[in-house]
Order: C-alpha cells, then sequence, then structure tokens
C-alpha cells in the first residue's frame, strides 16, 4: 500500500475533530469531472460519519488538462486565507462548469470578500506556493490523478462510489456495516 507522504498538519484544510477515528485525505482538482463527481460522495459521507471522519483536502490541479484548476485551487486558498476555504471549495465544484475569473469575482462578493484583491492575489500568483506545495507533497505521496484518496494514511485504490468508500471507512474507523 502506498503511504501518504505528507502527514495532515496545520498548513491543511480540515473538516472534522482531530480526534476522529479515520481521516479521509483527498487529493483533488476543481476542474476534474470525477472530483466534481466526488464531492456530493464526500459530503454524504461527513454527514453519515460525523464526527468519527475527519476530511482534509489538498489541491493537485492538472492544469496540462484543466486550464482553470491552477487559478480556481488559488481562489479556495485566498478564501482561506479570510476564513472561508470550505465555503469556496464548495462554491467551486458547485459552479465547475463557469470556472475563471468572472465566477472568483462574483463568488467572492457572495462570500463578503473583496474580489479586488482576490483579483490581485491571483494575478501576483500570491497563494501558488501553497497550492504547489500540496501538489509535491502529492506526487511524493504516489498521486498521479485526481481525486486520490487516502484513508487513515493508507492510498485508497478502490472505486470512489459511495456504498465502495463508505465500507472501506467504516472499516477504518472499525465499525461493523
Amino acid at each position: 500500500m502506498t503511504q501518504l507522504k505528507v502527514p495532515v498538519g496545520p498548513a491543511d484544510h480540515i473538516e472534522g475533530d482531530e480526534s476522529a477515528r479515520c481521516t479521509l485525505v483527498e487529493y483533488g482538482d476543481y476542474e476534474c469531472p470525477h472530483c466534481a463527481a466526488a464531492y456530493p460522495i464526500v459530503k454524504r459521507l461527513q454527514k453519515h460519519f460525523g464526527k468519527k471522519l475527519r476530511f482534509v483536502y489538498r489541491n493537485f490541479p492538472l492544469s496540462q488538462m484543466h486550464p482553470h484548476a491552477e487559478s480556481a485551487a488559488e481562489t479556495a486558498e485566498f478564501a482561506a486565507s479570510k476564513g472561508k476555504f470550505q465555503e469556496m471549495h464548495d462554491l467551486l465544484f458547485e459552479n465547475q462548469e463557469q470556472l475563471g475569473s468572472g465566477l472568483y469575482a462574483k463568488l467572492a462578493e457572495d462570500l463578503g470578500l473583496d474580489a479586488k484583491e482576490l483579483q490581485e492575489a491571483l494575478r501576483a500568483k500570491m497563494y501558488q506556493a501553497h497550492v504547489r506545495s500540496d501538489f509535491t507533497g502529492g506526487v511524493r505521496s504516489g498521486v498521479n490523478g485526481t481525486p486520490t484518496f487516502f484513508i487513515n494514511g493508507e492510498r485508497y485504490d478502490d472505486s470512489f462510489d459511495y456504498p465502495t468508500l463508505m465500507g472501506a471507512i467504516t472499516a477504518a474507523i472499525g465499525e461493523s456495516a
């Protein structure tokens, strides 16, 4: 089994309790249709498992195939700097077909963030280092596509459909289904 090389830490975007019995790490790309399909599944799993599941999202923009992936990831990082990562993460996936500077400005405004400040941050590539750090950590962990999941530090290579992923998390938690 391939191991997660970069442990979950303070630079990560974490939803859930540190003492959760299972940590699900996703390396994702905001423009990837498979990641968009995984997004509601992860939300459903979070609801199902509650405090037993901690979710971590890391950027893995496949920029050669997805021209907006990097800017979307930087937009999410900008929102994170203002305490709005999860909200922006959700909105980016929910509006995946419209990714681009116009959408980013609208979403920033919807979240009460300064759209001009976001545009300047994107122009200056202020959050590129964080995105690239996530990407590099993914490569070191054997990520070569999106979405790639790790369950309690072990790469998960099975289907990410709800029943299969739920079964793997249930097993990691140590419960019967």
